[in-house]
């Protein structure tokens, strides 16, 4: 009888789904069934139980019941070029910020998501040949951005670069460097958010929010760089850990939600009598990377053209302090 097998979730399946990693390596596996295997226990991470939609890090390994292969040979189902439009494919090398051996640093357009899911079929990962730039592997995925964020977002060019990444996000290595336009002022004008966070249902479906006995630790630091009387701040942000929506939420708790943030701001996150764009207006303005050898890298990305159009509107002017990275612990 062919015995249970174990799995180790590669470097650029860090972050991925459990469900969207038995899709992309057992695409003939429906999803009732994987839902069966576990519920009985067949299929676990790292000994565990698991659910569908949990997060999987690179280096754990799932449990596979018996008789269950994968398409193709050896772990993963082969992959070969995919077609990515001409107009896609020009675009996003023009987007490229920075590119070496190792890494390929992209300006991610606002409205482009990261991954695909049920009801998303254009994304990004769906396009990473289109960024190969002559090398015999295609990009793969280290960190995600939101659909609705733009900005810096870093891809690595062959297997080992993704493992030296996925460890430096990990252990904190790498800093980010967000700006954003917010409902209000906070008070004081920079400082720290340390408020637990966890996913809880709500009106729209699942979505993050402020948990003190059951969330996890989440930790942001601000700073306002400029303000429109009391109405409108730009915001410098700084996350010290990496939970789903963490800036999102931890603006609107605090009582600034971002511009274009329905789910968690509501209404006071539009301004449609100023004429603003009622789209997100959360950027990843720059990130800062150590390199072998002692050398630190850092790209930044040029605001989207619907922040740059309200930077202008609220008068908020481009300079050399807005672009530090936050002090403090």
């Amino acid at each position: 009888m062919t015995e249970a097998r174990r799995v180790r979730v590669a470097a650029d399946e860090d972050g991925l789904r459990l469900d969207r990693w038995f899709k992309r390596r057992f695409p003939d596996l429906s999803f009732g069934h994987l839902q069966k295997l576990l519920r009985t226990g067949q299929v676990r991470v790292d000994g565990a139980r698991a659910k569908t939609g949990q997060r999987l890090e690179a280096g754990q390994e799932v449990r596979l019941p018996p008789g269950l292969e994968p398409a193709g040979a050896g772990e993963t189902a082969p992959r070969g070029p995919r077609p990515v439009a001409a107009r896609d494919a020009e675009d996003l090398a023009r987007r490229v910020l920075y590119r070496d051996g190792d890494v390929i640093a992209l300006d991610k357009p606002a409205g482009l998501a990261v991954q695909g899911g049920s009801k998303t079929t254009r994304h990004l990962d769906g396009m990473l040949d289109a960024l190969r730039f002559g090398a015999g592997e295609r990009p793969r995925l280290v960190h995600r951005l939101d659909k609705d964020t733009s900005g810096v977002l870093l891809l690595a060019r062959h297997a080992a670069a993704a493992a030296d990444l996925t460890r430096a996000f990990r252990e904190g290595g790498v800093r980010k460097l967000y700006w954003a336009a917010v409902a209000g002022v906070l008070s004081p004008r920079e400082g720290l958010i340390d408020l637990p966070l966890a996913k809880v249902p709500g009106p729209r479906g699942e979505q993050v929010g402020v948990e003190r006995g059951e969330g996890r630790r989440a930790v942001t630091a601000f700073r306002t760089v400029e303000a429109a009387g009391r109405r409108v701040s730009w915001l410098a942000l700084e996350p010290r850990t990496g939970r789903t929506h963490q800036l999102r939420v931890h603006c609107a708790a605090a009582g600034a939600p971002i511009l274009g943030d329905g789910k968690y701001g509501g209404a006071a996150a539009f301004m449609a009598d100023a004429g603003l764009s009622p789209r997100l207006h959360l950027h990843a303005r720059a990130l800062c990377l150590p390199r072998p050898g002692g050398r630190v890298l850092e790209v930044r990305a040029p605001l989207p053209p619907h922040m740059a159009e309200s930077w202008g509107f609220f008068g908020f002017t481009l300079d050399a302090e807005a672009d530090l990275f936050l002090d403090g612990d």
